[in-house]
């Protein structure tokens, strides 16, 4: 990587910035005439969604394929699982306090309206299946259908590997065709200010001040804890996985991923500056891209915080006490198994939010009620969840590597 950058990429959160405030401050102005910017902003979203699927695939068969030692490859994947459950956790315990302390649902005037039946619980069992596996191949290349896809390009990279590897003429070919991909990725990027503008200047000219009139409660809550949660724990995991020059370069490249998935609502669209963000920062290709695109699907400290906030809420409205051990794990579980299913797709919270309501028993009209908050509030969780993705390779080169792996990338 050239060390000297072009002044678009030395300065590019700040034109980013500027781009959205420029299509906000439109949105503001001209009201519903600003969603005639929208096809721009459909166009930025359609490329990131285009080059996703093809960058997962090569870029976890390249960096599978190419491990002459399984024992690291065996390393990351479980240090990666590690990580995503130990930081869910720790957002659970985050949220759990701060939902006690500051109730979402107090002094609401929401009216569920007549209680009806509870519904049953549904089995976890056919979510698991279609969670990990797909019945056509076609399917793989569908961008809903991402951890399948990533079970399959740990499948092909392992075979890729034990015939031949990265010298093999199948390895040589995708390690070109990863380098080939990532400069696709930094042509789009080049787009991103404007498209990213034109996509807020629609949001906001056509919803206005309606997203903050009813929830105005939850979001006083969600937000702020959202970001202090990131002010306080993102530190704190970067001093872990690289001490004092770790919390420095996160500090330094983590606006932009964080950037781009609050104006998209997508941590798949925002995999791609992910990817950019880590290599900055130093992180192993090999470790990035796994830990990645696993945690576009499966890292979801955001969703956690907003699953557990939504529970709460409803456990307000429908005059449920939300306290107790059993409650508590039952929120964690189901804010977890809830994150698992989003795919990293905008609108994929409404999945997380019928199973809150499917697996908490709630009524059939609790769910139009979590499903406005989860819209409200989905913002600024997938900007935590994608941006928490580039904290998670840290610590996972901090297990992998050892303590001193980025002081040793400085020096190299």
């Amino acid at each position: 990587m050239s060390k000297k950058k072009s002044f678009f990429n030395r300065y590019f959160p700040i034109i980013l910035l500027v781009g959205i405030i420029i299509g906000s401050a439109i949105g503001l102005i001209f009201g519903k005439d600003a969603t005639k910017l929208k096809p721009l902003g459909d166009i930025f979203l359609n490329l990131m969604f285009t080059i996703v699927v093809p960058m997962v695939f090569v870029s976890i068969t390249s960096a599978v394929g190419s491990m002459v030692d399984m024992k690291r490859l065996g390393k990351i994947l479980g240090s990666t699982v590690m990580v995503f459950i130990v930081t869910g956790l720790i957002a659970a315990a985050f949220v759990i306090t701060t939902v006690n302390i500051f109730p979402p649902a107090a002094g609401s005037n929401i009216a569920p309206g007549a209680i009806g039946e509870m519904q049953e619980a549904k089995s976890g069992a056919e979510m698991l299946v279609g969670s990990l596996t797909v019945s056509n191949f076609g399917d793989l290349l569908n961008k809903e259908h991402m951890l399948p896809l990533i079970i399959f390009a740990i499948m092909f990279g392992l075979a890729m590997s034990v015939c031949g590897g990265e010298e093999s003429p199948v390895g040589k070919f995708f390690v070109n065709l990863n380098d080939i991909v990532m400069k696709i990725v930094g042509y789009i990027m080049s787009f991103a200010p404007i498209g990213l503008g034109a996509y807020f200047a629609n949001l906001i000219g056509d919803l206005g001040m309606d997203l903050v009139k009813d929830y105005g409660r939850v979001l006083l809550v969600y937000y702020p804890l959202v970001f202090i949660y990131m002010i306080v724990m993102f530190p704190i995991y970067s001093y872990f996985a690289g001490g004092n020059l770790g919390v420095k370069r996160m500090a330094k490249n983590i606006i932009n991923p964080a950037i781009t998935a609050f104006a998209t609502q997508s941590s798949m669209a925002a995999l791609p500056v992910n990817k950019e963000t880590c290599d900055e920062i130093g992180i192993p290709k090999d470790i990035s891209n796994i830990v990645l695109p696993m945690g576009a699907t499966m890292h979801m400290d955001g969703s956690v915080l907003s699953s557990i906030v939504k529970i709460s809420f409803l456990f307000g409205i429908f005059d449920m006490p939300f306290t107790g051990i059993g409650t508590y794990a039952m929120a964690i579980l189901v804010s977890i198994l809830a994150a698992f299913v989003l795919s990293g797709a905008p609108g994929g919270g409404l999945v997380g939010e019928m199973l809150i309501v499917s697996l908490f028993n709630f009524p059939p009209e609790a769910f139009p009620m979590v499903a406005a908050i989860g819209f409200l509030v989905d913002p600024a969780a997938t900007m935590l969840n994608a941006s928490g993705d580039s904290i998670a390779s840290m610590l996972v080169a901090r297990i992998v590597e050892g303590k001193d792996w980025i002081t040793k990338k400085v020096k190299a």
